[in-house]
């Protein structure tokens, strides 16, 4: 398990589709001047190069992030998403790629609180020395995700973001996924819990969205982008869905807006769609 770097894959389409409904949660929240926490279970390593190292092998940001990145027409909140990116490239050339805990970093407030937690050592060596100067406003844990969470809830402002990533190289990331949920939200209720996930042609992939309608929260939301059709031998990724519960209340409406425009420019070929269904409170 420990054999997955986030590099490889780093602004490809599934991160665009996370990356985008992560800033449109955390706008949300700065809406109000009562501060909040952003949990991360999964870090990874914060900023990635796109033009050197791991990212270079398949170059998979050219059919993800490189798409929207000279558009003159993006819809309003795609766009407050590509001006994060550009943050991180001041020189107007796409050479660098944020992880979530950067995404956050530039659009939490200085009152709020950011705890990270990344299991790989050399990620979290990486994510530590991302937030070195950061002072006690960010917290790196060099741990499990999925066990530490519960250290961290209920956040002393009883406001909370969590972002829920993990590979899902191990199947039983999938249960994990379920389990530490089923936890955190005995211990926080209200906090808002976002869940990635890849479209697989595994059983425990396709399952996965069901089991998380069966929480029980009053209120969820859930979207997938597909770029393309299944592979006819089965391998490969060919989508990725955002299973949110408890979430901003104005963001099923964002997002009927702007799908159909994600699926027009990072669609691969017929396959591509999107799916979008909620349940309000």
């Amino acid at each position: 398990m420990l054999s997955y770097r986030h590099a490889f894959h780093a602004g490809n389409h599934a991160d665009v589709l996370k990356h985008y409904i992560q800033t449109q949660i955390l706008s949300y929240f700065n809406q109000k001047d009562k501060s909040y926490w952003y949990i991360d279970t999964h870090s990874g390593a914060g900023v990635y190069s796109l033009r050197e190292g791991y990212a270079t092998k398949n170059a998979e940001f050219e059919s993800g992030i490189a798409r929207l990145w000279e558009r003159d027409d993006l819809p309003e909140s795609i766009a407050e998403y590509v001006d994060v990116v550009k943050a991180l490239n001041p020189d107007g050339k796409l050479t660098l790629y944020p992880g979530s805990p950067y995404v956050a970093d530039q659009l939490l407030r200085p009152t709020d609180r950011l705890r990270l937690f990344e299991l790989h050592s050399s990620d979290s060596k990486i994510l530590k020395e991302n937030f070195a100067e950061a002072g006690r406003r960010v917290a790196v844990i060099a741990g499990d995700g999925f066990a530490g969470i519960k250290a961290v809830l209920p956040p002393p402002p009883r406001r909370g973001v969590t972002l829920i990533d993990p590979p899902y190289e191990d199947k039983n990331d999938y249960d994990y996924v379920i389990d530490m949920l089923h936890e955190a939200l005995s211990r926080f209720a209200t906090g808002t819990y976002a869940v990635w996930y890849p479209q697989l042609q595994r059983a425990e992939s396709k399952q996965l969205p069901e089991e998380l309608k069966k929480l029980g929260v009053n209120s969820w939301l859930h979207v997938a982008l597909s770029v393309q059709s299944p592979s006819a031998d089965g391998f490969g990724m060919h989508g990725s869905g955002m299973f949110i519960l408890n979430p901003p209340w104005t963001l099923a409406a964002t997002l009927r807006e702007t799908m159909p425009y994600l699926v027009k420019i990072l669609g691969q070929g017929k396959g591509a769609k999107y799916i979008l269904e909620e349940k309000a409170a």
